[in-house]
């Protein structure tokens, strides 16, 4: 038997570079949310990818910004916070929002490009080297990309420059490969069939809140949060389970159940599905909607979330 091999990944990024895509396609399983909203992650998820005698613990973490509200700053800080103890850092940076504009294809994001050269500035402050993946770079020609890379190459303190399409997976063993190689040796720190590290209630919140950020869009930007409140086991070995959405006003509230209550409803079909296709079993899921104005500011669901509510 080959000696066992162990390796903690932070993968860091800005907001909506596709942190939480690589590491679902690294995992090889759904166990972030994904939607195209930014800041769609907002605690620690940790993945667990097996690539032969070697075990990735992969730490998908909050987007880096500069933060404004509480919330904000407690995810930033979470993000920071998982370099502490890791073997290895990825550095996650959205090819298409760095890319100069060209016909057919939107510009370049200021805003991401800030974030992307903080966070490669701080890393080279902090000296901790880390590999570079340039994502999504099947929507942007050659030229672009290697300008754009090669940038960002002179900012940060890089061992490694991946160019990857995590969505569709192209260049992402070439990553893992690195990874695995590189694991030091030591004791796997979970099961080999373990794919996740947090309790199937939680994974049940953020499920059915990436189905309430995708299906509302705009009308409800941020201001909603879900809370699993029951988990009950069937005797026929399914589950029953009651969750709250709680949102910042009332209008909202009137948004997220819909005319009839079918916006609710929608929401809880996409969650039931894919709820019973993460727990491989019968679900029934019981949604409620409630107005809870300063919810992003109640010191529980910073520790329910692993949030540091004073950072």
């Amino acid at each position: 038997m080959s000696e066992q091999r162990c390796a903690v990944v932070a993968v860091l990024g800005a907001p909506n570079a596709g942190k939480s895509t690589l590491v679902n396609t690294l995992v090889g399983a759904k166990i972030a949310a994904v939607t195209q909203k930014v800041q769609t992650t907002r605690a620690l998820v940790r993945g667990i990818a097996m690539r032969g005698d070697a075990q990735l613990v992969l730490i998908d973490t909050p987007g880096v910004f500069s933060p404004k509200r509480r919330l904000d700053r407690a995810m930033v800080a979470a993000a920071w916070s998982a370099l502490n103890g890791a073997d290895a850092i990825v550095h996650v940076v959205d090819a298409a929002a760095h890319a100069p504009r060209e016909k057919g294809r939107a510009g370049a994001d200021a805003h991401a490009i800030a974030d992307s050269a903080k966070i490669a500035e701080t890393l080279k402050a902090r000296d901790k080297a880390s590999i570079l993946a340039v994502n999504k770079i099947d929507g942007v020609p050659r030229p672009a990309l290697l300008q754009m890379t090669q940038t960002l190459v002179e900012q940060g303190l890089y061992t490694d420059v991946f160019m990857i399409a995590a969505k569709k997976g192209d260049g992402v063993e070439d990553l893992a490969k690195v990874l695995a190689e590189r694991a030091p040796s030591g004791p796997w720190l979970f099961p080999q069939d373990q794919i996740m590290d947090a309790p199937a209630r939680v994974l049940a919140s953020e499920i059915t809140r990436e189905k309430a950020f995708l299906r509302l869009h705009e009308e409800v930007p941020y201001e909603l949060t879900v809370e699993t409140e029951t988990w009950q086991e069937r005797k026929d070995g399914s589950v029953k389970i009651d969750q709250t959405v709680f949102v910042a006003r009332e209008t909202h509230r009137k948004i997220a159940i819909g005319a009839k209550g079918q916006t609710i409803k929608a929401i809880g079909e996409a969650a039931r599905k894919e709820m019973e296709a993460a727990f491989d079993r019968r679900v029934h899921l019981f949604l409620h909607v409630k107005v809870a104005e300063n919810w992003s500011e109640e010191r529980a669901l910073y520790q329910r979330l692993g949030l540091d509510y004073e950072a």
